[in-house]
């Protein structure tokens, strides 16, 4: 089929070029020793659409999973935010994956304290709401009620369940919404959700900035090492006062991850900004090129590292994790070249 002609010429083509030098040089599947790579988005619309990433045979949902699986080593499943998985799909993601994928799944809304869109609920709990939730398209955290909060958090479990007993679930992402504030009372509602999902992998990503300022920054780190959760550093826009400084640290010595949501200046202080255009960008060699040695340092302190490319269109985001494989990848062997010279 015939390529989507927006998405041939959507960025500049020197970038583009470079993206697909770089891209052609990833091991594939995208992983080098303990790091994964991967994207936020394996079904995204302009993705498909564009027919630059997925050959024409992928023309199915499965098909099209077990081809990305053959090409990165981890998928982040943001879908769940929106709306609670059911344990159907994600058996489905079980069986249509190899051994040694993992999947990261984004948590359902009402887990890290955002406004739950009610009409996207199961039928029968839609049908049990009652009082001022009746008939209510969305609702504020503090309106559902410890009853609904926990029957959301039981089903969101129980849907995952295939995943985690399959050893496929990577981590469980808890990103809080940027009203999130270094509180004490948030402080505890952290803590209770590490409580309520013992067990399981959780790696947190904060969008408040208090989180990261230098008068909490230890305390914050030692929560997260108390309770075994992964801190999520992320790479955004340098100059924009809604954006958080990158930093690349381990709290939990079998996690560690980072997500990259691009650095689209403009669509990212823009108050209308869709999610889409916040997060459409093509990284360059030199931005990927910042982050090898932070990579690295997490590779020999932590287990596993997860590196999730979140600039989720057409392939963008596919290009950049193939082009931080590939720059990973060359340093270690760059490294491995350099002792061998030593030795002989």
């Amino acid at each position: 089929m015939a390529l989507d002609p927006k998405a041939q010429n959507y960025y500049p083509q020197e970038r583009v070029v470079q993206a697909r030098s770089l891209a052609l040089r990833s091991p594939i599947p995208a992983r080098v020793g303990n790091i994964r790579f991967g994207s936020a988005s394996w079904t995204d619309p302009t993705l498909v659409k564009s027919r630059l990433f997925y050959p024409p045979s992928a023309r199915s949902p499965e098909a099209r999973l077990r081809y990305y699986c053959g090409r990165f080593s981890l998928v982040e499943v943001d879908a769940p935010y929106y709306a609670l998985p059911t344990r159907r799909q994600a058996t489905l993601w079980r069986d249509r994956s190899p051994p040694g994928f993992v999947f990261n799944i984004k948590a359902f809304s009402s887990v890290t304290y955002h406004a739950t869109c009610l009409d996207r609920l199961p039928k029968d709990l839609q049908e049990s709401l009652s009082g001022r939730l009746a008939g209510r398209r969305s609702a504020r955290h503090e309106e559902l009620g410890g009853t609904l909060d926990a029957e959301l958090l039981r089903r969101f479990v129980l849907a995952i369940e295939p995943l985690r007993s399959a050893g496929k679930l990577g981590a469980i992402l808890l990103q809080f919404p940027p009203s999130f504030e270094a509180t004490r009372g948030n402080v505890r509602k952290l803590i209770h959700r590490r409580e309520q999902l013992s067990g399981f992998p959780l790696a947190v990503e904060f969008r408040h900035r208090s989180w990261l300022e230098a008068c909490r920054w230890e305390r914050v780190l030692e929560v997260l090492r108390e309770h075994n959760l992964s801190y999520v550093g992320v790479d955004s826009p340098r100059h924009c006062p809604t954006a958080l400084p990158g930093r690349a640290v381990v709290t939990n010595p079998k996690l560690a991850m980072l997500r990259f949501h691009g650095r689209n200046q403009g669509a990212w202080s823009g108050p209308a900004a869709s999610a889409a255009e916040r997060f459409d960008y093509l990284y360059t060699e030199e931005e990927l090129d910042e982050w090898v040695k932070p990579i690295q340092r997490l590779s020999k302190e932590a287990e596993q590292v997860h590196v999730v490319m979140n600039n989720c269109t057409y392939d963008a985001a596919q290009l950049s994790g193939y082009g931080m494989a590939t720059l990973l990848q060359e340093a270690y062997s760059a490294r491995e070249a350099r002792k061998t010279q030593v030795t002989t």
